[in-house]
């Protein structure tokens, strides 16, 4: 019966078009965003939708100190770092991280969604009367965090700091309150309106929780995100962030306050319970975050590539998501099925992969093509990839349109 069951919601995905397969491919390290295709052919193919925003995933330093954290300290961490005994490299990392975004302390986790999630689930066991406030847009750690919780929960519309006042005016001053919110949100490439958001936050009394996993690197003060860029971090209770986009590696974070930082290290069940990230993982990312922070020139120049991309999807009528403000360049196709057929012929005839995004990701009917440039890319391959992209639209009749409608976005 099960089988059944199961195989039945399997048919159902795959007839809808938005059941998901693997494209077998490996990076060619040295030669980023190259990589082979796993087929009979082994192809190269040009990679526009990774989230190794820097290409820091292949930098020689970063490469190097994590050889020499394995020769010194092994492949695994060996278990939780109350139980295995925490390394010197994870206090380092955290103090590096806190420094960064002008925070007291920080905690390091072994991926960006456990962070939300194991921070979001313990602040919300510890305050029972807390009403947690969310953008409707949320990342699905986020929902998770919240969703394992009996709190009550309110969701505001996306970036709208009107219907955020109005549910804030229900509950009394004297409330906990907090307000989960992102700064880059990573299907339509919008920036939240952080100002008024914090702003809010003060005036009810309310605690703020920015996720910053597609700023990290990217803007602000030597990288340090969104909050960075508009000179109010010390004015937002918790950063997260994750160091497995533009910090090219894996792990995510949070940074606050003393007092945060330690009652999450001492109740958070998902912090507690977990293996801890390998030395060799660790070193890395602190290299990592210590190399961006001190080489500007990689922010500009995918700022410059992704200007250039712009340009030319705007000379040959290949619309771009109005909303998109960032790096990150959605183009709405709107068709499951139109979306994974041109994702094919891109990746066949073209040698360019860009993943098809559906369904859970963002809402059916509004499926795209979310392309992301690196500093690494070069003119001749933006060039190829604004060529291909029209002829393949043309090919499959596609029509990509620059904006959601009113019922897509609900």
């Amino acid at each position: 019966m099960y089988q059944n069951l199961l195989h039945d919601k399997l048919e159902k995905l795959k007839s809808s078009g938005q059941y998901r397969n693997f494209t077998y491919l490996n990076r060619i390290c040295g030669q980023y965003p190259l990589a082979k295709l796993r087929d009979e052919k082994n192809k190269s193919v040009i990679v526009w939708c990774s989230n190794d925003y820097l290409g820091m995933s292949e930098n020689s330093i970063v490469l190097q100190e994590m050889h020499n954290a394995i020769d010194n300290y092994g492949a695994g961490s060996g278990g939780s770092r109350n139980i295995s005994g925490s390394y010197g490299i994870y206090s380092e990392l955290e103090s590096e991280i806190a420094q960064w975004h002008k925070k007291e302390a920080a905690l390091v986790f072994p991926t960006g969604y456990s962070s939300n999630d194991a921070t979001i689930q313990c602040l919300l066991r510890l305050f029972p009367e807390l009403v947690v406030i969310s953008d409707e847009h949320n990342h699905a750690s986020i929902v998770n965090g919240i969703r394992a919780t009996k709190n009550s929960r309110e969701i505001f519309k996306h970036n709208d700091v009107g219907h955020l006042e109005e549910i804030l005016k229900k509950y009394p001053y004297s409330r906990p309150k907090i307000i989960i919110f992102e700064s880059i949100y990573s299907m339509d490439g919008d920036i939240s309106p952080v100002e008024e958001i914090v702003h809010l936050a003060k005036k009810y009394n309310s605690l703020t929780y920015i996720d910053e996993v597609h700023a990290i690197g990217i803007y602000g003060h030597e990288g340090a995100g969104i909050s960075s860029e508009r000179n109010i971090s010390d004015m937002i209770d918790i950063i997260q962030g994750t160091m497995a986009k533009s910090i090219g590696i894996i792990g995510g974070y949070i940074a606050a306050s003393h007092i945060i930082i330690d009652a999450i290290r001492s109740f958070s069940t998902g912090f507690i319970f977990t293996t801890s990230l390998p030395p060799s993982i660790t070193a890395g990312c602190l290299t990592s975050i210590r190399y961006i922070k001190e080489h500007n020139h990689l922010r500009e120049k995918l700022h410059f590539n992704t200007s250039l991309i712009r340009a030319l999807f705007k000379e040959k009528n290949i619309p771009l998501m109005s909303c998109s403000q960032t790096h990150i360049l959605p183009v709405m196709v709107g068709n499951a099925q139109d979306c994974r057929n041109a994702a094919e012929r891109l990746l066949q005839v073209y040698n360019i992969y860009i993943q098809p995004i559906n369904y859970p990701s963002v809402p059916m009917g509004t499926e795209r093509f979310r392309i992301n440039a690196t500093p690494k890319h070069t003119l001749e391959q933006i060039e190829k990839l604004a060529d291909s992209i029209q002829e393949v639209f043309q090919y499959f009749k596609i029509h990509p349109v620059s904006k959601q409608t009113k019922q897509e976005e609900t």
